[in-house]
């Protein structure tokens, strides 16, 4: 569907004119990122994780190892979660401290994780997670052994609940503060990486891959 159906979990209440239902708009702010955050409920205590994941069609993909409590409360009978990824456009400096505000793009999934546990689905999900962070990376790497296979927990989480919320404004500024006197804007953020850093161990001879040289994480 082209249209996320919305549910109380991910109908808007505040801005909800910032908000987005389309698909195509949610799955662009997670293809855009690498990172997420994930809520879990371990032995009574909640609790957050970052981590790495990647989108595969319809499933937003986590993995770690199988000793972490985190992504192992996930499949809980009835655990749901709920994962953000967010993106950081602009700092909003206004004329007063109340309306300052962020530029933001941002995606909430909600659902019950699932283990994967078919061998090609989870090979899969590794190279999607390897080639999300840097892509063309998984052709030049040993792929995981038969120890590292079963040490690793891939889940999925079904991208069926979400919603996107996106502030893509200039500063809003009550009109009784326009002759305050000092500067307002807007002050961009941008993600970029730095120049790479050979491993000590790696020889001279090994060129540094394209892949890696032009390596940056463009808006979607």
């Amino acid at each position: 569907m082209a249209e996320l159906v919305p549910t109380p979990r991910t109908r808007l209440k505040r801005r909800p004119q910032r908000g987005s239902y389309d698909r195509a708009v949610v799955n662009a702010i997670l293809d855009e990122g690498f990172l997420c955050h994930v809520a879990f409920t371990h032995e009574g205590q909640p609790g957050v994780i970052p981590t790495v994941y990647a989108r595969g069609g319809d499933w937003l993909y986590l993995h770690g190892a199988r000793a972490n409590r985190g992504l192992s409360a996930l499949l809980e009978p009835g655990h749901d979660t709920c994962v953000s990824v967010t993106h950081v456009d602009a700092l909003v400096l206004a004329r007063s401290a109340f309306h300052h505000s962020v530029n933001y793009r941002c995606v909430i999934v909600y659902g019950q994780a699932a283990e994967v546990t078919d061998p090609d689905e989870k090979l899969e999900a590794l190279r999607l997670v390897v080639e999300n962070a840097i892509p063309g990376r998984w052709k030049d790497v040993r792929w995981p052994n038969a120890d590292e296979f079963k040490q690793t927990l891939v889940v999925k989480l079904p991208i069926s609940e979400a919603s996107a919320k996106i502030r893509a404004l200039g500063v809003l500024d009550d009109e009784a503060d326009m002759s305050q006197g000092c500067w307002a804007g807007l002050l961009p953020v941008v993600t970029r990486y730095g120049p790479a850093l050979r491993d000590p161990a790696c020889p001279a001879e090994i060129p540094l891959p394209a892949y890696v040289e032009g390596c940056a994480r463009t808006r979607r």
